[in-house]
């Protein structure tokens, strides 16, 4: 048996990675249909919450309930920051490191370090299609 050589390797990863965005795409646009028809049932149901001023239904089926549900955001993270660290609120905040900031600034500043700052690296490989001219 020989190892397949590099030209080889590149041409099915190539196609295999095609084969997968295929299908993707295809996944999606059979899925897409039955997001709509999911959302329509889902927003009847909450219709019929509303007009019969209840929180929940029980059905021969399941049950159904209706909750609410809250997200934050803002449009000024300048003033947001301001506003956290004058009431010590970083509790706040979601709890993770933005990578590519983080290494700009290891980059930009080799002699800092946070403390109980971990790491992973590995490689990977990334295969582009030759270019046509």
């Amino acid at each position: 048996m020989t190892t397949p050589s590099p030209d080889e390797l590149v041409k099915v990863y190539i196609k295999i990675r095609q084969c997968i965005k295929d299908k993707e795409t295809e996944h999606k646009e059979n899925i897409a249909a039955l997001k709509d028809q999911f959302q329509l049932v889902s927003n009847e149901l909450l219709e019929h919450c509303k007009v019969n001023n209840s929180e929940a239904v029980r059905t021969e089926f399941g049950t159904f309930y209706r909750t609410v549900r809250t997200k934050y955001w803002t449009s000024d993270w300048a003033a947001l920051y301001d506003f956290i660290q004058a009431h010590n609120a970083a509790h706040l905040l979601e709890k993770r490191i933005n990578t590519r900031s983080m290494e700009e600034f290891l980059t930009e500043n080799p002699d800092l370090l946070p403390l109980g700052l971990n790491s992973d690296k590995a490689y990977t490989v990334q295969v582009r299609k030759p270019t046509t001219k």
